[in-house]
């Protein structure tokens, strides 16, 4: 009897042993859940709270905005209107004599290849040529020395439109001494470099070639825009020339080398070859006397622009209100957090 009464209560014990262990683990968890979910709590981001804090600070959020859309209006205000004079070219380089001297070249191009003289076809594409000289350093340098461009490229800084003419930087160039004055470190001087001179003018041209139709976008962005579309005809006119020139000095070169070997020839057949060879040299030389746009032919000459191309003040103005607002709600933001975590 005794017995059975200690196994009972050993048995009661462990029961309420293993009640008490359960009952221990379920509030170790029901903390752990309590923590995990505090926690989540304190990591989402209460919108409603992130609200109050912005009106708290409407006030802040207004005085920068405010400051920043002044300083924007008084920055669009300070640049200069910038004009962009465009021309539309086509290729000229498939015009005229040059399906003449491809299909010589079929025939007789390894004997001309011999000779040192090039008749074109599946050689060089001479719009792609004269695009590159075009954005070339030398050829552009000798444009700018050319035309004297110098002064009026790297000293202006606005246009007067009553009276048409070009204001120039007094820090830069003195017009009543005509000498260079600005202040430069070494190894720079006052007179701006050939190299200054030919970055300068780069940024202002955009050259651009549609793929498809082979037609060829020039601008040019200056103050002025009679300068503008001036210098920009002139750019077209110069570009013309000079490949005709150098078309020019090959054909007369490889007139002469022919000439001359004339005199060594003793085959007929030779001679027949090499007076066809002069006969396409001399078409060509032809060709570069007559053609007045050599390689680019112009759709749509330059005109003088009515409006300015830039700077967009309005669009300059409601940027930098954005980035003030932007910018002074960031400012509320951190400073209340910084706040709140200590």
């Amino acid at each position: 009897m005794s017995k059975s009464v200690e196994s009972s209560v050993e048995n009661s014990q462990v029961i309420s042993n293993d009640a008490n262990i359960q009952l221990l683990q379920q509030q170790l968890l029901q903390q752990q859940l309590l923590l995990q979910n505090t926690q989540d709590q304190d990591d989402e981001i209460d919108l409603a709270e992130l609200w109050r804090v912005i009106w708290a600070g409407k006030f802040t959020i207004i005085i920068i905005s405010m400051i920043f859309a002044v300083a924007s209006v008084f920055f669009a205000l300070s640049k200069p209107d910038i004009y962009k004079a465009s021309a539309i070219l086509a290729p000229a380089s498939t015009e005229g004599g040059a399906g003449g001297l491809s299909a010589m070249a079929g025939q007789l191009g390894g004997l001309a290849s011999m000779a040192g003289i090039n008749l074109g076809g599946g050689g060089v594409d001479k719009t792609a040529l004269a695009l590159e000289i075009l954005k070339s350093r030398s050829f552009i340098e000798d444009f700018i020395t050319k035309h004297d461009l110098l002064v009026p490229l790297m000293a202006s800084k606005n246009w007067d439109m009553a009276s048409d003419k070009l204001i120039l930087d007094d820090e830069l160039y003195d017009k009543t001494n005509n000498k260079w004055i600005r202040e430069v470190k070494a190894p720079k001087r006052a007179e701006p470099s050939s190299w200054e001179a030919y970055k300068e003018f780069s940024e202002l041209v955009v050259v651009a070639q549609d793929k498809t139709t082979s037609m060829i976008n020039i601008d040019i962005e200056f103050y002025s825009p009679a300068i503008a579309k001036q210098w920009l005809t002139w750019l077209v006119q110069d570009i013309n020339e000079f490949m005709r020139a150098q078309d020019q000095i090959e054909a007369k070169a490889s007139i002469d080398y022919l000439t001359n070997q004339l005199v060594n020839i003793k085959v007929a057949t030779m001679e027949t070859v090499f007076y066809q060879l002069i006969e396409e040299q001399t078409k060509n030389m032809m060709l570069t006397m007559v053609k007045k746009e050599y390689v680019f032919k112009t759709i749509d000459p330059a005109q003088v622009p009515d409006t300015k191309d830039k700077p967009k003040r309005a669009l300059i103005v409601v940027l930098g209100t954005m980035l003030g607002g932007i910018l002074s709600v960031l400012v509320v933001l951190i400073r209340y957090f910084s706040k709140k975590d200590k």
